[in-house]
């Protein structure tokens, strides 16, 4: 009996020194952490939980930010540990310059941003519209609402404020969702959200997205440096299709597949939530297509220019080596607008950037221009209108730089 007592007392006090060690070792969860100490534990372990902090939980463990100390200990202890996959804004590839010309080696730079925008309805929404918008102003999207995973928006801007509906930071370091906060403090999220839904301001001179009458649900999942973490882009898509979402836009990629997120898409797609994403920036080479993008659930898009002509940085899928006229893994689906797109900046102006980033959300707000509402499967519908619509590009059919073409009105 005196041998059990001793064990027991023993090892309590092996769970108590090693709860405190955890606690000197500052979990990153808590109190910041680094840039690639993010691991998925595959534990349900109360235990590890508290000693490790939980950032968010899922079916096959929980995330959390661990420092070096803290991650020794957890292999000491045999604890299982995969490291969170990143994903990134695609940057924009080029920018205009004064004479007029692309420079598509510039690809972090930006055109100046001006008080006004050169044209209230930008050339890539004009040919959403079929090139019909000389005088009337975009309209469509009442009553769907939109969630772009990105770096935010400027919610101030006079172009968005009356489209934003939900705001959510999914990217704090001490606390794992941040309601009614989604500042943008790099510039590409408000930049997709006006292509998606700028509404002119109540001023009517400001510019005009696809769909002016869509609601906004604004998820900031990435970093001012563009970097983005999985686990919060997974959990915003699982938030966005529990809160109501029927669009979800992604302009942010990586060359591999993340399970998570892969799982979170699933789940979205069973509640009817149509998935959108940029092909990615890393073309010219067959199959160079990022994920979430890859992905068959996700209707991916690549960029094309003023002359319809797909950009070289325009990655590329595998089309031409799966099934025809059909959607497979690594197939780009569709081309749209995506050089020297103008639109909202993050400083209450506008800007012109270039990217498949810029091309997705005029694929998205089309979709919520022409969302079948009324369908068993709405999300499948609207896709199959797309189709529909599309008009092949070069090179003729099914191909790796345009898929099934560009879907207009």
């Amino acid at each position: 009996m005196c041998y059990t007592y001793r064990t027991v007392m023993n090892t309590k006090k092996i769970a108590y020194f090693l709860m405190f060690s955890l606690v000197l070792g500052f979990a990153g969860f808590a109190y910041g952490a680094s840039d690639d100490t993010r691991y998925l534990v595959k534990s349900g372990s109360n235990f590890w939980k508290k000693s490790f902090g939980v950032r968010h939980q899922f079916e096959e463990g929980f995330t959390t930010d661990l420092t070096d100390w803290q991650l020794r200990v957890a292999r000491m202890f045999g604890v299982e540990l995969i490291p969170v996959k990143k994903l990134y804004v695609l940057p924009d590839y080029s920018v205009v310059s004064e004479s007029g010309s692309i420079d598509i080696k510039a690809k972090t730079s930006r055109a100046p941003t001006r008080l006004l925008p050169s044209d209230q309805v930008p050339w890539g929404v004009e040919v959403v519209y079929g090139g019909q918008l000389l005088s009337d102003k975009p309209s469509g999207g009442a009553g769907v609402s939109i969630a772009v995973l990105d770096t935010g928006i400027l919610k101030t801007h006079l172009d968005l404020k009356n489209r934003i509906k939900e705001c959510k930071d999914f990217t704090s370091a001490k606390q794992s969702v941040v309601d009614n906060s989604c500042d943008d403090k790099n510039g590409h999220g408000t930049h997709v959200a006006g292509t998606i839904a700028a509404d002119g301001g109540l001023d009517g001179k400001g510019i005009y997205g696809v769909a002016p009458e869509s609601s906004l649900f604004v998820y900031k999942v990435c970093s001012p440096n563009g970097s983005c973490w999985s686990d919060d882009i997974a959990v915003a898509i699982r938030t966005a299709a529990v809160n109501g979402a029927n669009i979800i836009s992604m302009s942010l990629g990586s060359d591999s597949e993340s399970s998570l997120i892969k799982d979170a898409i699933s789940y979205a797609t069973g509640k009817n939530v149509l998935v959108i994403a940029a092909a990615g920036n890393d073309g010219p080479d067959v199959g160079s297509i990022d994920y979430p993008g890859a992905n068959p659930d996700v209707i991916s898009v690549g960029a094309f220019d003023v002359d319809f002509k797909i950009a070289d940085w325009s990655s590329r899928g595998l089309n031409s080596t799966t099934a025809p006229d059909s959607i497979n893994y690594g197939d780009i689906e569709f081309a749209a607008p995506g050089v020297a797109i103008e639109s909202t900046a993050k400083d209450g102006s506008y800007i012109i950037m270039s990217g498949t980033s810029m091309a997705t959300p005029h694929i998205t707000g089309l979709a919520a221009k022409e969302w079948q509402k009324d369908a068993l499967d709405p999300d499948s519908a609207t896709r199959e209108l797309l189709h529909m619509f599309s008009q092949d590009l070069d090179p003729i059919g099914d191909d790796d730089a345009s898929g099934l073409g560009f879907p207009h009105l």
